[in-house]
């Protein structure tokens, strides 16, 4: 589990100097990330307001790790939903819950569909501070953009944020196959844990709201009944010659 202790430029440092140690390892810079934070938020004016008629706080849309480990600090949190996005396993990945050994692939909201979520609420107070961890934590190397988008909860819209991927990052696939899809997740893991465990984790707590996201609900399916899980655990045990 993440901790907000755990979102610190030093800290942030480590983790960046420990990837560069299996190879070229982009990342944004602390001076990077914070401009790039202060320019979002300075547009917070442009849009639309909430339903109460006025812009206080911040509303931040979850639809992965953050349903169940937002980290930073919130006033309330409700379902919502995000049109325009939908979930999907499009970002490589070799850190965290992947490594160079085993590469596993992370969620990311890109184009086309809707998305049903968690929208988290953050009072004005808070939000220099929380954001700041928040942006530690998905602006890492700028694989996901910032984007403020309406939300819908219980028949109401209002204007919140989120990230989405970055098309244009070179961890970003545009396509692969279910089969290697499923590979990945099952292999996939790192000093966070496992891709298995994330995609287990976000269909539990989807279900805790009444979620049914059938891409994720029918990849843990297939993980499940596929047995690509049986095939790696024989491959890994001819390996340990056992």
């Amino acid at each position: 589990m993440l901790k907000r202790e755990d979102f610190t430029p030093q800290r942030i440092d480590q983790i960046i100097a420990e990837a560069r140690k299996h190879g070229p390892y982009h990342a944004l810079t602390h001076e990077e990330r914070a401009e790039n934070r202060l320019q979002f938020l300075g547009q917070k004016e442009k849009h639309p307001q909430d339903r109460q008629g006025k812009q206080q706080g911040l509303w931040v849309f979850g639809y992965g790790s953050l349903l169940w480990n937002p980290a930073f600090e919130f006033e309330q949190s409700r379902p919502a939903r995000l049109f325009g996005y939908r979930r999907r396993f499009c970002l490589s990945l070799t850190m965290g819950r992947g490594s160079p050994d085993k590469p596993g692939l992370m969620l990311a909201l890109d184009t086309g569909g809707s998305c049903n979520g968690r929208a988290f609420y953050i009072p004005e107070e808070l939000v220099e501070s929380e954001t700041t961890i928040l942006w530690m934590r998905e602006m890492l190397t700028g694989a996901y953009k910032p984007k403020w988008c309406r939300l819908q909860s219980d028949g109401h819209m209002f204007t919140g944020m989120t990230f989405v991927v970055n098309r244009d990052h070179p961890r970003y696939v545009q396509q692969m196959s279910r089969e290697e899809t499923l590979q990945r997740i099952a292999r996939g893991e790192g000093y966070l844990g496992s891709c298995r465990q994330y995609l287990e984790n976000t269909v539990a707590h989807l279900d805790e709201i009444n979620v049914v996201d059938s891409y994720l609900h029918e990849l843990l399916r297939d993980l499940e009944e596929s047995g690509v899980e049986r095939k790696l655990i024989n491959e890994l045990s001819q390996a340990n010659g056992t």
